[in-house]
């Protein structure tokens, strides 16, 4: 089993890879982000069919043939990592460091093409397609799934009728996640309220889109650990906290918990067929309850956290994950 992740990566990862352990199926856990500085990898083709192997500087991985690899958790998959700067030991001009980049995500995709025969959670393909937030509200709809109004835009005169059209009542978001872990990362745009003012700037737009959405009252929010169709729930209430109510992301320490949730059966029905129509064996949907009991699906995110459902609620996901992983079908006294 791989397990394609960072190095700053805990938890989950450990997690994972103790359950397939248990499984009797080795985990080898790879630091994208370690190539090319730290890991050599080889993809040969030709007669004899595709050879492929991926070693480390430090000699603790030795992967000398993929045919033996059964299973590929793509945790993350994070951009090739180079040295600062041209002085010093490996250093780079500036100048062909873009390029470098560039060709080693080739190099590694490539390289990772070799395990097609693998059981993938999630496919890199998959994910990517799934990442995009228009696609994800229209699949959603369609399958009957509560949306809020929204609207991806730069031009500022749409975004401002926008904001007229929702009573005022409208927030921000951007179209790509820039959070990677459970904490707080340092560089975060997390969901905001948009104000009248907040328009006098919206020139600003035009260099950088934005997605727009009308603002849903909720009653608690919902994040949904959706592994082999099956929903992990956990809930949010935000309310007691002043800055976390947009997005409870933004509440300090303390402020919030997570509590155990139920989704109604039709949505947990519609949620499995999203992520089959997304190709997606595991995703982490939001979604808001609001107070009339109507759940509105947010967005899906192919590589969203699930940590604190784990840490908080003792919620089997990398149980779920490695059954999924080994393609085994889950224990059924196990109760999510």
């Amino acid at each position: 089993m791989l397990l394609l992740t960072h190095a700053g990566d805990h938890f989950t990862i450990d997690r994972v890879a103790a359950e397939l352990e248990a499984r009797g199926a080795h985990a080898h856990r790879i630091d994208t982000d370690r190539f090319p500085t730290e890991l050599v990898l080889s993809a040969r083709l030709g007669d004899g069919g595709p050879r492929h192997a991926l070693a480390s500087d430090d000699g603790a991985l030795a992967l000398k043939s993929v045919d033996d690899v059964v299973g590929v958790w793509a945790r993350r998959i994070w951009t090739p990592r180079l040295p600062d700067g041209p002085e010093g030991p490996g250093g780079m001009d500036p100048r062909l460091r873009e390029g470098a980049v560039r060709e080693s995500a080739a190099a590694f995709a490539g390289f990772l093409d070799g395990l097609g025969a693998a059981r993938w959670v999630n496919v890199p393909h998959a994910d990517r397609r799934a990442e995009n937030k228009a696609r994800q509200l229209r699949v959603a709809r369609d399958l009957g799934l509560a949306v809020p109004r929204t609207l991806i835009t730069n031009d500022p005169a749409r975004a401002r009728s926008f904001f007229d059209e929702v009573g005022g009542r409208m927030v921000a978001k951007m179209l790509t996640p820039l959070s990677v872990s459970m904490g707080k990362a340092p560089l975060f745009v997390r969901t905001s309220l948009v104000a009248a003012e907040d328009l006098e700037h919206a020139d600003e737009l035009r260099l950088s889109p934005m997605v727009f959405q009308e603002l849903v009252p909720k009653d608690v929010e919902l994040r949904v650990a959706v592994v082999d169709g099956r929903p992990f729930v956990g809930a949010i209430d935000a309310s007691r906290s002043s800055a976390g109510q947009v997005d409870w992301r933004a509440a300090a320490t303390g402020e919030v918990r997570w509590e155990h949730a139920e989704l109604p059966a039709d949505v947990a029905a519609k949620l499995h067929r999203l992520c089959r129509e997304l190709d997606l064996v595991y995703g982490a949907v939001d979604l808001i309850r609001r107070p009339d009991g109507e759940h509105v699906f947010l967005e899906i995110n192919p590589g969203g956290e699930w940590g604190m459902l784990e840490r908080d609620l003792d919620l089997p996901i990398a149980a779920a994950l490695a059954d999924a992983l080994l393609d085994r079908t889950p224990d059924p006294n196990r109760k999510p």
